[in-house]
């Protein structure tokens, strides 16, 4: 039987640093200096925040850059949220910049005071502008990017959102999927069923309104009707061009997560996994979280040096 030693070798290789990121090993690590001390302050370039209007698709959406301290320029996470982004993991935020790096949320189209309309294509769209914005050689001058080193992170719908973008731009540094919702998993329900999920999430019935006029049944028409596009096990190649980052919790979504690991594996790249025994919103594993995110992002070629 033949046996193809390289490919072998990467699969070794893939499952060797998943076993790393286990919570046993996570726990007997050290915590980043990140997670638990404010670095030096530097008085000529402190870190700071600069909230201002994204552009996307012909409006201008809200969007924060928290600006690491020093000089620069900086390697820069793009941070997104979920669906409707109650939980927008601003803790995350704040120890990635601890660590030395730039960070860029935003609200979608639609959501949170955003103008235009809330929809999960607009998501898509809106991430991929933030990385245009990310890219612009006047943004990168006056807030210290480094556009080589670029890096997307997003939990819940961010985290597909993370994972259909970065599969289709290989020129990131990398990509973390935080429990990513599997959209393209919709098309095999009911589809009261799609409705019930999405308005448990976005509350209008119960009176809520983070996300404009947007209603559950349109977004469950919407997700039915992408679902085979929205597959992100079908653009492993993509994935496999820069290392990935999954984080899995007890919410149901790991094994869909877990097909995504596998099939960008198969396809010849970089998993990291680790599985955190917590809710979807990783309430009681904050500090766990943080911990999993930084370790990886100081594993990446061009991470900040001494932290």
């Amino acid at each position: 039987m033949y046996i193809d030693r390289e490919r072998l070798m990467r699969f070794a290789a893939a499952i060797a640093l998943t076993l790393l990121l286990t919570p046993a090993a996570l726990r007997a690590q050290p915590l980043p200096a990140s997670i638990i001390a404010d670095p030096p302050q530097d008085t000529a370039h402190p870190a700071g925040m600069t909230a201002f209007a994204l552009p996307t698709h012909g409006v201008k959406i809200n969007a924060m850059l928290y600006t690491a301290a020093g000089a620069g320029p900086h390697p820069t996470v793009l941070l997104l949220h979920g669906l409707p982004g109650n939980e927008q993991n601003l803790d995350l935020a704040q120890a990635i910049r601890r660590e030395g790096w730039n960070v860029l949320t935003l609200h979608y189209r639609g959501s949170w005071g955003s103008p235009g309309e809330y929809s999960f294509t607009h998501c898509l769209e809106d991430a991929a502008a933030a990385l245009v914005w990310l890219r612009d050689p006047a943004n990168d001058a006056a807030h210290q990017i480094d556009p080589s080193r670029l890096v997307v992170v997003g939990h819940s719908l961010g985290g597909f959102v993370t994972g259909y973008v970065a599969s289709h731009d290989p020129k990131l540094l990398g990509a973390g999927l935080i429990s990513a919702a599997p959209l393209g998993g919709m098309g095999g329900l009911p589809r009261d069923a799609v409705v019930k999920v999405l308005d448990r999430n976005i509350q209008n019935h119960d009176g809520m309104r983070t996300l404009g006029d947007a209603t559950a049944e349109a977004l469950a028409d919407e997700a039915i009707a992408n679902a085979k596009a929205w597959d992100l096990t079908q653009y492993a190649a993509g994935l496999a061009a820069h290392p990935l980052l999954i984080v899995t919790s007890d919410d149901g979504l790991a094994p869909a997560d877990t097909a995504i690991a596998k099939a960008t594996i198969t396809a010849g790249g970089r998993v990291a996994q680790t599985h955190l025994a917590t809710d979807h919103g990783y309430d009681d594993q904050r500090i766990a979280l943080e911990a999993t995110v930084i370790r990886w992002l100081e594993g990446l070629p061009g991470a900040p040096n001494g932290r």
